[in-house]
């Protein structure tokens, strides 16, 4: 008897401690998601940048992006997504050809891939900053 109700009140702790643990998680990444929506995609002057390619990322969990910016001539010519790591944001990756297409990053974000979007557009910012 007296083991079965140890293993119930460990069962209770573990349950306990692991929705505390998940909730913390959980207001990190909303916070985390919530700073990055609020924070302004800072504009890039491609008068500034010399014939190139540039390497970025940014990251907000769980979404990553790696990015190669090829500049010729002050203007973007290509951008490669090396690596997207994305929760349901694959259709983010649209976004490449509107920055391209705009020569800018103040374009629209992709309805359904917002976070992705903007991890995007903010690796594009850091390769272009350097």
């Amino acid at each position: 008897m007296k083991k079965r109700r140890n293993v119930i009140i460990t069962l209770i702790l573990v349950v306990v401690v692991g929705a505390v643990v998940g909730k913390i998680t959980f207001n990190n990444i909303a916070a985390a998601h919530q700073r990055l929506l609020d924070e302004r995609i800072p504009s890039v002057l491609l008068s500034g940048i010399p014939d190139g390619t540039y390497m970025g990322s940014y990251s907000a969990f769980p979404v990553l992006a790696e990015v190669k910016v090829t500049v010729k001539a002050q203007t973007i010519t290509d951008i490669e997504l090396v690596k997207h790591r994305n929760g349901q944001g694959e259709w983010a990756e649209a976004i490449l050809v509107k920055v391209v297409a705009s020569q800018s990053l103040d374009v629209d974000v992709i309805a359904g891939a917002t976070i992705s979007s903007r991890v995007i557009l903010r690796a594009i910012g850091k390769a272009l900053e350097r």
